[in-house]
């Protein structure tokens, strides 16, 4: 039992993580872009953010790609369809359609704790006595493994280092 309450408390720490980092001001532009623009999975990139700073240390492409293996079927099936239609429903005027936009952005919002449960349960073991720099430098070297070189010099991976040096 002991064991399912960390694990439960460590997919809730990820999604506050999660919460908290995309209110950074200019951090939710820059991760849409990521994805809209770069086909990204913002969730993956929190997720790499995460581990690092959290003490969870360094991912490596062969961990990023068993994360983004246990997130694809949900992503694609699930998360992706429900933004598609959340966004079509956007412009439209009637306020009926506007209150099941609302709902679809809630099952969108569930969708996206379900990845970020899934990928928390990956978390590898944790040193809580990792110095401050070391876990800054670990979360993005591993946004940085995401990103790929190609993308380290856009605005957005600078909005994402200035964050992360401010935590």
């Amino acid at each position: 039992m002991a064991d399912d309450a960390r694990r439960e408390a460590e997919e809730d720490a990820l999604w506050h993580f999660s919460l908290a980092f995309y209110a950074v001001p200019g951090i939710a532009r820059a991760l849409i872009t990521l994805q809209d623009r770069d086909g990204l999975d913002v969730n993956l990139i929190l997720f790499a953010l995460w581990l690092g700073l959290s003490g969870y240390g360094l991912l490596d492409s062969d961990a990023l790609a068993a994360a983004d293996r246990a997130v694809c079927a949900i992503r694609t099936e699930v998360v992706e369809p429900l933004r598609t239609l959340r966004r079509r429903l956007k412009g439209n005027p009637d306020p009926s359609v506007q209150n099941l936009r609302e709902g679809v952005k809630e099952l969108e919002l569930a969708a996206e704790r379900m990845v970020q449960s899934r990928l928390a349960c990956l978390a590898g073991p944790r040193d809580s006595e990792a110095p401050h720099g070391a876990r800054l430098a670990a979360a993005y070297a591993n946004v940085a493994l995401y990103l790929g070189p190609e993308r380290l010099d856009m605005a957005e991976a600078a909005v994402i280092r200035k964050a992360i040096e401010a935590i």
